[in-house]
């Protein structure tokens, strides 16, 4: 449902971002404990007249959590909870981490028995988890209107959502047929740390990228490194010279940009990138041509 000021265009623009605000990590894990009874199967209290479960024992994910997820942000007594207003001293990862958790482990519940005379439910689960992608569908509709760029996928992990991606599912899908396995290899480890929220997993992903698009240019096993890269530019421009001239230029520029930026050399008179958004457009570009190329050869 869009608001009057959506529709009529008058709501300011959501600034998007990867650092999470205390008041974005209060209705992050607002929605977490929503969920904690179906935790409970793992965690229960147990009831008095028997073994029924009856909830969530906080002390026991309180103990488990101090192993599963050390950094989670906890009151001086241990109790997790939301951090202070003026507290930036919280680790955003490790919230991450306990959205991971929480879509880990929560089951479906079956029913719940009202027991009136301690006056709470008796909680019965199926062996199932349907309920996660109920939890997932919250999270990431908070990440969406904070601005958060976030996701929660179906293999309930945490991904960095890249505005202007080139990356797609089809794409992913081509590089998972690839038939020369160091390029399928180092590809898929740079798209897993392409999509990772840890800062420095960005950097790495376009050194792996690099490394990939060094070796699809040895993709003809039987030529040198330069006679297989011509090759490949045959292949792709169908011998069109305008085309050929064109991926030959930007092969080269992509070989410069390598040696020249701390990309895949980091001695000391090579070239900074200082943003993440540098880093998001050298991977894509990147990942452009090897993309491209594979179409023809794979």
């Amino acid at each position: 449902m869009a608001y009057f000021s959506e529709r009529t265009g008058l709501r300011k623009s959501i600034q998007k971002t990867n650092q999470i605000t205390v008041p974005m990590y209060a209705l992050i894990f607002d929605c977490c404990q929503r969920y904690f009874d179906n935790l409970a199967w793992k965690y229960p209290i147990e009831c008095s007249d028997g073994y029924w479960c009856c909830g969530l024992d906080m002390d026991k994910l309180t103990n488990d959590l101090q192993f599963e997820i050390p950094d989670l942000y906890k009151l001086p007594f241990g109790n997790i909870a939301v951090p202070d207003q003026w507290d930036e001293s919280f680790n955003q990862y490790a919230l991450l981490d306990f959205i991971e958790f929480i879509a880990q482990n929560i089951k479906d519940i079956s029913k719940r028995d009202s027991h009136s005379f301690f006056m709470h439910d008796h909680l019965h689960f199926f062996d199932t988890h349907n309920v996660a992608q109920k939890f997932a569908k919250e999270i990431n509709g908070i990440f969406s209107k904070t601005g958060l760029l976030y996701f929660l996928n179906e293999r309930h992990e945490v991904e960095r959502v890249v505005e202007n991606e080139v990356l797609t599912e089809n794409i992913e899908k081509t590089i998972n047929t690839v038939k020369e396995i160091g390029v399928k290899e180092l590809l898929q480890e740079a798209i897993a740390l392409h999509k990772s929220p840890v800062p420095n997993d960005n950097k790495n992903a376009v050194e792996k990228i690099w490394d990939a698009f060094e070796r699809l240019k040895t993709y003809f096993t039987t030529m040198d490194k330069k006679a297989s890269a011509d090759k490949i530019i045959a292949i792709v421009s169908g011998s069109t010279k305008e085309m050929g001239t064109l991926l030959k230029t930007e092969f080269q520029a992509l070989t410069i940009i390598g040696n020249e930026y701390r990309i895949r050399h980091h001695e000391t008179n090579k070239i900074d990138i200082t943003d993440i958004r540098q880093y998001d457009y050298f991977f894509n570009r990147c990942l452009s041509i090897i993309t491209l190329s594979l179409q023809y050869l794979n």
